[in-house]
């Protein structure tokens, strides 16, 4: 590497070590108007979802207001991360690693509620939750002031998706593995499990979907466990897209790493998948696999659908300034469901949106300016336990919609330091779950 890309990517990674902390500007943006409250006393916000996006905006409107009421409706007492379930899959972490309570929210003043959002009413302001699983009771309504919607992602199942054919039911067979948990598990059991000769075939989504770069590294950790316990193994890998993130590095280390066992098919369309045969038809024949993994086409969490919060294209359309939805008065939408290009949907950009919604609600509820926002994305992948690739970039608000900010970001260059991304790869996954889930 010579001193010029050196010096870059040591400026580029100050740049966004900076930035990171806050992830938003506070220049100001505007001026907040009142908002009529949810009743007497003290402002309330209630916050659905309990992931990167909704999880960290809970934390962070206590930390910027900590008058303002804020509770949290999640339905699992603890969450699994989407972010390192690859490492699990391929076998160099257990599941029990990438798994959180929210003992630490409650530490923040946070009120949690383990119970399903079930409907939100925008006019009387209330969210209506099934049983609380915390102590046995039925379910309830919430009012609220504003509300923050983090459903995450749905999928689109059979003739509505990219894979007809393939039907919920269907991922008891041919996991999807794309929300962390069971579904993790069984993969990692079917791929232990396969002869050591054996094919996986894993089917993508088309765009937009959680995490571009998700299935480059699965492919890639699943080479790095075949390498190591099932050499004879290969990967056919099938994608309607033309081509797909960090593209050369993943070829480039598949080639360095794993020479010979991935065959990425590209521009390929899926036109039936038979899950008991673990076949997939495409319009160039058909696939057979040992283990198949479909990546179903994806929209926004249901939650987000019914509440009307959605468009046409199946996510949530918001501003961006305050991402609040353009569709429905004071509920702001965040992380994955909200339609955020060219924010890509990942983990940090939740993060990274998840404060500057807390910070725009909190000016809104307590007449203040609005801060003028900026984001970060940082996206790191391990092809192997010791080499790791990463994409990063700064956002800016321009126009009233988030743009790149020129010469901000960029990839990994091409013989860039594969050990040390790795390592920036661990202190990612360790900070950013501690800074919420503690």
């Amino acid at each position: 590497m010579n001193r010029a890309t050196t010096n870059s990517m040591k400026s580029r990674r100050a740049c966004l070590k900076t930035l990171a902390g806050g992830a938003f500007g506070i220049a100001v943006g505007g001026c907040a108007t009142r908002q009529p409250t949810a009743g007497r006393g003290r402002r309330k916000v209630v916050v659905i979802g309990g992931g990167f996006g909704g999880a960290t905006a809970a934390v962070y409107l206590r930390r910027f207001a900590s008058a303002i009421e804020v509770t949290l409706v999640e339905a699992d007492k603890r969450y699994a991360t989407c972010p390192a379930s690859n490492w699990v899959i391929g076998g160099i972490r257990g599941m029990d690693s990438i798994t959180h309570g929210y003992d630490n929210l409650r530490r923040h003043g946070v009120r949690v509620i383990h119970a399903r959002a079930t409907d939100i009413d925008p006019v009387r302001r209330t969210v209506v939750f099934a049983a609380d699983n915390d102590r046995g009771r039925g379910g309830g309504k919430l009012a609220y002031d504003r509300l923050i919607v983090a459903p995450g992602i749905d999928f689109l199942w059979d003739e509505a998706g990219a894979h007809p054919g393939y039907r919920e039911r269907d991922a008891d067979i041919a996991p999807h593995a794309w929300r962390a948990g069971a579904q993790t598990m069984l993969l990692r059991r079917q791929l232990e499990a396969m002869p050591d000769d054996g094919v996986f075939v894993i089917c993508m989504p088309p765009n937009p979907f959680r995490c571009p770069p998700g299935p480059g590294e699965r492919i890639s950790l699943v080479a790095h466990y075949f390498k190591t316990h099932k050499p004879r193994a290969k990967i056919i890998a099938i994608d309607p897209k033309a081509k797909f993130s960090k593209q050369g590095l993943f070829q480039q280390g598949w080639n360095d790493l794993y020479p010979g066992v991935v065959e990425y098919r590209q521009g390929i369309n899926v036109e039936h998948v038979d899950a008991a045969a673990k076949t997939a038809q495409t319009d160039f024949g058909a696939v057979k696999a040992d283990v198949l993994n479909v990546i179903p086409a994806q929209k926004a969490g249901a939650i987000a659908e019914s509440a009307g919060l959605t468009d046409g294209s199946g996510w949530c359309p918001v501003n961006h300034l305050t991402w609040e939805s353009t569709l429905v008065e004071n509920i702001h939408v965040i992380g994955d469901a909200a339609i955020q290009n060219p924010l890509p949907k990942s983990a940090y950009a939740a993060n990274s949106e998840a404060k500057v919604c807390a910070a725009a609600a909190a000016a809104l509820l307590n007449d203040r300016p609005l801060p003028r926002p900026s984001w970060v994305n940082t996206c790191y992948s391990l092809l192997a336990p010791d080499y790791g690739v990463s994409v990063a970039m700064v956002y800016t608000l321009k126009e009233g919609k988030v743009a790149q900010v020129p010469g901000a970001g960029g990839l990994s260059p091409k013989y860039g330091d594969r050990v040390g991304e790795a390592a920036y790869a661990e202190s990612w996954y360790r900070n950013i779950t501690h800074e919420v889930w503690g």
